[in-house]
């Protein structure tokens, strides 16, 4: 049996009285709208014209945050040499070579919110795909996470940086701050991660593209975006 809606959420829902809101506009809404008492995070949700089941419409990548997202990451680096001393000064939380492997695959560890490799050790961060691949840790070239400049790589991170990718449904969901930032600070990462995903459209997508375009935070409501917003950085 679903769970009925409680008061709260029920009247934050009732709240959002239009068809669809400019970016600044759902932005107040969220905070007008808001009851709990933690600091919630807000997401950005993307409906794109892509069929994900063909790897050439995949939409896929990473952007920085310019205002970040609240909280730093933690970050994990398997090198090897000085590549791991320059992951240290970079101000990686774990650094390691094949130790770190074996704790992960032995122990399922992983206590961080992204993973670096450098390309010599991916022959055996390989064997990690089970504990790593459905938490969405894997290394991987296109993130920039597999890399010989694990000083940077690392620093991005630190700063702000998140990954999008469309899951089977079509949507991308991308995390844009807490709901206790300036208004103009989650406008202007929004504004950044729309135009980093409208950038990324495959040449082999047909048809209109986003198709629709939603901010919410964790215990709000979903406020749809007015279309003119996509449409507006797709141009810059």
């Amino acid at each position: 049996m679903a769970r009925k809606a409680s008061k709260n959420i029920t009247k934050a829902r009732a709240a959002v009285t239009k068809p669809a809101y400019a970016l600044p506009d759902a932005v107040t809404l969220l905070k007008t709208v808001k009851f709990a008492k933690f600091d919630e995070t807000v997401d950005l949700t993307m409906r794109l014209g892509v069929d994900t089941r063909h790897a050439d419409q995949m939409v896929r990548g990473t952007v920085v945050l310019p205002h970040g997202l609240g909280k730093t990451k933690t970050v994990a680096v398997i090198a090897s040499g000085d590549r791991q001393k320059e992951a240290i000064a970079a101000g990686a939380d774990f650094v390691g070579g094949e130790e770190m492997v074996e704790k992960i695959q032995k122990e399922n560890w992983t206590a961080f919110d992204a993973l670096i490799a450098t390309p010599d050790m991916m022959k055996v961060v390989g064997r990690l795909g089970k504990v790593l691949g459905p938490k969405g840790l894997m290394p991987n070239p296109k993130t920039g996470t597999v890399t010989l400049d694990v000083a940077a790589a690392v620093k991005e991170i630190k700063a702000g940086k998140v990954e999008f990718r469309a899951d089977k449904t079509s949507l991308v969901h991308v995390p844009v701050g807490k709901l206790s930032f300036d208004p103009q600070k989650l406008v202007d990462n929004a504004t950044t991660v729309i135009g980093a995903i409208v950038r990324s459209k495959p040449s082999a997508a047909k048809g209109r593209y986003i198709k629709s375009v939603t901010l919410s935070s964790t215990m709000g409501p979903g406020v749809p975006l007015d279309s003119a917003v996509a449409d507006a950085v797709g141009k810059h």
